[in-house]
């Protein structure tokens, strides 16, 4: 008989966000059973912001969330990477 595979619990903290005309998808989630919050937060094109650290609970990850929009404006969570193509 083999495991079966742990249900992803999402926080009700959870959510759109859009603060300084920018909206964004706050993820925090954590496996069934096991402790530790993880924190994402993705943006309109899609890509992510990833906390390498669990959080203790959801309020905790949220409150990082937040400390980070206000220390660093939410333009942090915006596609700023310099993109060099490979050559053909």
């Amino acid at each position: 008989m083999s495991e079966r595979e742990p249900n992803i619990v999402t926080s009700g903290l959870s959510g759109f966000i859009t603060r300084d005309g920018i909206t964004v998808e706050v993820q925090i989630h954590r496996l069934e059973g096991q402790a530790g919050w993880a924190l994402e937060v993705v943006n309109a094109n899609r890509t992510s912001t990833v906390w390498d650290d669990l959080f203790d609970t959801d309020g905790e990850a949220y409150a990082a969330f937040l400390a980070a929009a206000e220390d660093e404006g939410m333009i942090t969570y915006l596609d700023r990477a310099t993109v060099i193509p490979f050559r053909r």
